[in-house]
């Protein structure tokens, strides 16, 4: 009956999804407005390029890692609509990392189930896939990694990261969480990780920073270089540099530029999400000062570091708020990227106290109007050619004030849950620590 359950849930979506790609095709030959997402047609040509033997930089625009054009080619020779299949499937994919992940952590069934139809049936994330986002790739790749560690397969899990890091840069922040998290109590040569599971962990109360332990953070410091760590490190490091050289021998510093280097310096004078852009876009016509740089560049690092050493024990939190902080504090904001942080959500609610009703509710809606004012906005300047960049900016302003606002509801919310427990030790005596 479960599994039957199970089997619907994935059914349901997977006919959700292959309609909405069918639609999608209907749309594009029928009306103004295109369904199919323009980086898509990005994809295509550039994959096109590639399978006549050329390089895909030739597609202006094009900036991401020649494995993306790769698994594109048979949009030339099969159908227009491959890629859409695929983003979608590794969508599908998420879903079911995210059962995995749960079970595993011995969470109720209705709870994950909930979980999972949080991420299959969000009009948001079965969207992206269907217009052909590539974002959902890399969603499963994270997930899959996090399946790895609690697997206790440090080095299919280094693999995986390596290609990763090397297919979209943004997955770099998880590398100082994954390190401090291999500590040599949870991960010893020949054993495999004891997790903490999620009835171990109801008996915890809400986190509050007095309880992180500074010893833990001295502690991982002191025993850096074990043997897990090391391994990780170098398998990752050796991962993504075969990658990246293989391709700079292939097309040279063009696709260093585009596909790496280029989202490390990246300003973009267009109207988005950040609350870079007006400023961005007032003195695009010169370049910034180290010390404007530095400013931008600052926060983010600060904030990554303190919520690393706040929460990297319970890994999967540590992601979402990273996550989340990298995204609002960023330069530059799409609407693509929060499917980053979405992939994720599922996967904290079960250790959440807070309730739908109203706490919840009125998270999410806060959420949505700071996104719909800023839409609006969006929309005057770009669709009626009204000046509104200030009022642009202010929505950009408030965006950010909710997006912290929700962050910090998350964490005073969260029942701190680390992943893993010590070998060695009684579950009475550890409580998961």
């Amino acid at each position: 009956m479960n599994s039957l359950k199970t089997h619907s849930i994935f059914l349901i979506s997977a006919i959700i999804r292959v309609g909405l790609i069918l639609y999608g095709e209907w749309q594009d030959a029928h009306m103004e407005v295109r369904y199919t997402d323009v980086d898509y047609l990005v994809f295509s040509d550039a994959s096109s390029l590639m399978a006549s033997g050329y390089s895909p930089y030739k597609r202006t625009t094009y900036r991401y890692s020649p494995l993306l054009a790769f698994l594109l080619l048979p949009n030339s020779f099969l159908s227009r609509s491959w890629g859409k299949f695929l983003f979608s499937a590794s969508d599908l994919l998420v879903g079911l990392f995210i059962r995995i992940i749960l079970k595993q952590r011995k969470v109720p069934e209705d709870l994950y189930t909930y979980s999972v139809l949080i991420w299959l049936f969000n009009p948001f994330t079965f969207t992206i896939g269907t217009r052909g986002n590539c974002e959902p790739i890399v969603c499963a790749i994270i997930l899959w990694i996090v399946i790895c560690l609690m697997n206790g397969n440090v080095v299919q899990a280094a693999c995986w990261y390596g290609l990763i890091v090397h297919f979209r840069i943004y997955p770099i922040i998880y590398a100082l969480p994954i390190i401090l998290l291999l500590d040599p109590r949870f991960f010893q040569s020949g054993l495999k990780p004891l997790l903490c599971d999620w009835t171990s962990d109801q008996r915890k109360t809400q986190i509050n920073p007095e309880v992180i332990d500074q010893c833990d953070v001295w502690m991982a410091f002191k025993s850096i270089f074990t043997r897990s760590r090391i391994l990780f490190g170098l398998v990752s490091g050796s991962v993504f540099l075969f990658c990246t050289s293989f391709f700079f021998y292939l097309y040279g510093w063009e696709f260093l530029h585009e596909a790496l280097l280029y989202h490390l310096t990246r300003t973009d004078p267009r109207h988005n999400f950040s609350i870079y852009f007006y400023h961005i876009y007032l003195n695009y016509e010169r370049e910034l000062s180290v010390l404007e740089k530095l400013i931008s560049f600052l926060p983010q690092f600060i904030v990554q570091l303190v919520l690393i050493f706040c929460f990297a024990k319970d890994l999967l939190f540590c992601f979402f708020v990273q996550t989340v902080a990298f995204v609002a504090f960023n330069k530059v904001i799409t609407a693509q990227y929060f499917v980053w942080f979405f992939c994720l959500l599922p996967l904290i609610l079960p250790w959440s106290n807070m309730k739908l009703k109203w706490k919840g509710l009125f998270c999410i809606l806060l959420w949505m109007g700071a996104q719909t004012h800023w839409l609006m906005w969006g929309y005057l300047l770009e669709f009626k050619g009204k000046n509104v960049f200030l009022q642009l900016w202010m929505g950009s302003i408030l965006f950010l004030a909710v997006n912290t606002f929700i962050l910090i509801m998350l964490i005073r919310n969260h029942s701190y849950s680390p992943v893993f427990r010590p070998h060695g030790c009684t579950k009475r005596a550890l409580k998961c620590e």
